[in-house]
């Protein structure tokens, strides 16, 4: 018979149950703990992309080459960040800098280049062709600009800096820390991956703040974000960068500009014919012309008149025009070599016949060669001023097409003396609608948009002293022809009309039906009134002055009606 055991199953103690509750918790803790804690990650990620990185404003800006003791930066660096002005010049190989007082010539490839053309030698290339990428030598270029830079240790870095520039200066802390938690993040959290290792004591730039930490430099550019508890916060330092630039003396204008064009066609106006023209200070005569698309100008200018006019205590502004014709400007105006040969015949006639300014008449030029234009004026504008000319230019209100879109306004602003505003032809001569020259309103409203990006101090209205007769046919032609202030007033006279005031335009209105003509014939003013309301309109918006288009088309009550703007000024 087999023997059958039994044995006694021994009961589990509440302390095991309470026991194995227990680890199973800290199991479930541990887990959860190891997902959120935020341990330090240990990837590494590199700061820089290429060699010889280039800083500027807080990140890294391309790359540099190193060349011996030469450091070339992008000529695409300079445009974007230092000036957008910078240009290259296909004909003459060369980039050519521009500043309130130079002009700098640099030819690729070749060891001299041109400051107001004059050579300056170099035992280095200033400009160097890599792979077809320009890059330029910033020991030269500097010195026409508030930068300056320093070439960073062990990293090779470019640092470049500007003028007004600040860093506030910091130092690790000095007590102990993990090194994990010394490390400059990509992001502000030690969890993501860092780009260098700082130590205690360490010193480093303070860029910027972002809630618990702060965007810090080291000496050799790399950067990222360290926790504020382990930064020291030191002085801030801002850069002071200076760079010499000749005095210009230019002649002086007593009062407000009152300037008048005189209109030259083929020879200059017997000055014994002209009247008095109290309050006028400026004659600018259309003299100089483009002849040719190598650059050659016309000229018209007479001595005899400059002597004239001094002695009237005006002063002399040639003018100068591109013809308006928009083919040979951009022919004569896309090269360098070009422009400089029309800034040296006007130079060559401003001394010649004695002039104290230049006025640049630019028109009819397509929108897409604006830049040329503007060009020509930075670079014509030192030599200007350095012969102790007043540079002013004309300009048109905002508006579309060939007459106006291609002037790129506020840098010419930037750089001329004066910029005289054309406030006329509101309504064309070959308008199929007719209306006035320059109604108050339209000029108002334009004068007002053109202020938001020209300085009142440097913009001069222009007015019309002429107007235009419309003819309306019954049949629906319109034609129009232009008057002098004169002759719309015989014509008024011959007609037995008398104007009325026209609260649309602003201006004294008249009209007339011909019968046998089967024609409506209409004139908007400019007069006494309209004149004298433009004066007290430059005044209000506190212009630099007037300017009136042509001296041929006024009478005395124009001059009288303009110089209450002087006469206004005198009074306060």
């Amino acid at each position: 018979m087999s023997r059958v055991e039994y044995y006694k199953k021994k009961p589990v103690t509440r302390g095991w149950i309470l026991a194995g509750l227990l680890a199973a918790f800290l199991m479930c803790v541990s887990s959860i703990l190891l997902l959120l804690y935020p341990f330090a990650s240990s990837d590494k990620s590199a700061y820089f992309e290429g060699e010889h990185p280039i800083i500027f404003n807080g990140e890294q800006a391309g790359n540099a080459i190193l060349n011996g003791e030469s450091v070339y930066v992008p000529l695409d660096f300079m445009k974007e960040y230092i000036d957008d002005s910078i240009t290259f010049d296909e004909k003459s190989n060369s980039i050519i800098v521009t500043t309130k007082d130079k002009v700098v010539q640099m030819p690729t490839e070749s060891l001299t280049y041109y400051v107001n053309e004059t050579p300056v030698e170099l035992h280095f290339s200033p400009i160097i062709d890599e792979e077809g990428v320009l890059f330029v030598s910033l020991d030269p270029i500097i010195n026409f600009y508030a930068v300056q830079y320093e070439v960073l240790p062990d990293s090779n870095g470019v640092w470049v800096q500007k003028d007004g520039d600040e860093f506030t200066h910091g130092k690790i802390t000095n007590e102990s820390v993990h090194e994990e938690l010394l490390r400059l993040r990509t992001e502000t959290s030690i969890r993501s991956a860092y780009t260098a290792q700082v130590y205690p004591n360490e010193p480093i730039f303070i860029e910027s703040e972002n809630e618990d930490f702060y965007f810090v430099r080291k000496e050799d550019g790399t950067a990222g974000y360290l926790g504020k508890k382990y930064v020291t916060v030191g002085e801030t330092e801002k850069i002071t960068v200076q760079r010499e630039q000749k005095e210009v003396s230019l002649p002086e204008i007593k009062g407000p500009i009152q300037l008048t064009w005189e209109a030259v066609y083929t020879k200059n106006p017997n000055t014994e014919m002209i009247p008095k023209m109290p309050g006028v200070n400026i004659v600018s005569p259309t003299w100089f012309e483009l002849g040719d698309e190598t650059g050659e100008i016309y000229n018209l200018a007479s001595l005899d008149y400059v002597h004239w006019a001094k002695k009237q205590g005006y002063q002399v502004w040639g003018l100068f025009s591109n013809a308006f014709d928009p083919e040979l400007t951009y022919l004569a105006f896309k090269d360098f070599e070009t422009r400089q040969k029309m800034i040296r015949q006007l130079l060559h006639y401003s001394q010649m016949y004695e002039l104290d300014g230049i006025n640049l008449d630019i028109e009819n030029v397509n929108p897409e060669h604006g830049p040329l234009v503007t060009q020509f004026v930075r670079e014509a504008t030192p030599y200007f001023h350095e012969a102790g000319l007043i540079v002013s230019m004309d300009i048109t209100f905002i508006a579309g097409g060939n007459w106006s879109a291609f002037y790129e306004r506020d840098k010419l602003a930037s750089i001329v003396d004066y910029l005289i505003v054309m406030a006329y032809d509101e309504h064309w001569g070959s308008s199929p609608v007719a209306g006035s020259v320059s109604s108050f309103p339209w000029v108002e409203s334009n004068l007002k948009k053109l202020l938001e990006m020209i300085p009142n101090e440097k913009l001069v209205l222009g007015v019309p002293l002429y107007t235009r007769l419309w003819a309306e046919s019954d049949s629906g032609e319109v034609s129009s022809k232009a008057l002098s202030m004169q002759e719309v007033k015989k014509w008024l006279t011959e007609n037995g009309l008398t104007p009325a005031y026209d609260e649309g335009s602003g201006q004294n209105y008249a009209e007339l039906y011909v019968e046998e003509e089967k024609t409506t014939y209409k004139v908007w003013l400019e007069d006494e009134l309209s004149l004298r309301k433009r004066a007290e309109l430059a005044q209000t918006y506190e212009l630099a002055g007037i300017a009136s288009w042509s001296r041929y088309f006024a009478d005395e009550t124009a001059w009288t009606a303009l110089n209450s703007i002087n006469q206004q000024v005198t009074q306060k």
